[in-house]
């Protein structure tokens, strides 16, 4: 029998680490707004702003989704990336 074959390694290579999920759920969360405004465009304004207010136009359910995972990208997955990567997370 071959002992340098290892189940868990493989299984390893499988599965995804943390920082790797943790950098998906920015664009994952933006892409999900952009599929939303393409599949219910009646629900983003700006496309017939007929009788609606500036704050209206402002808050669209897929337009802040977009702006959440843009966000999340930016200030929560950048730093704990970095705290991550410091604590040798991104080597497991």
């Amino acid at each position: 029998m071959n002992s340098t074959y290892a189940p868990d390694a493989a299984i390893e290579r499988t599965r995804f680490s943390r920082p790797q999920i943790v950098s998906l759920l920015g664009p994952l969360t933006a892409a999900a707004g952009v599929v939303w405004g393409i599949l219910q465009p009646y629900r983003v304004t700006l496309l017939h702003p007929h009788g609606q207010g500036v704050w209206w136009l402002l808050v669209e359910p897929p337009l802040l989704v977009v702006l959440v995972g843009v966000a999340f990208s930016l200030v929560v997955a950048r730093p704990l990336l970095i705290d991550l990567e410091e604590h040798g997370e991104a080597s497991r």
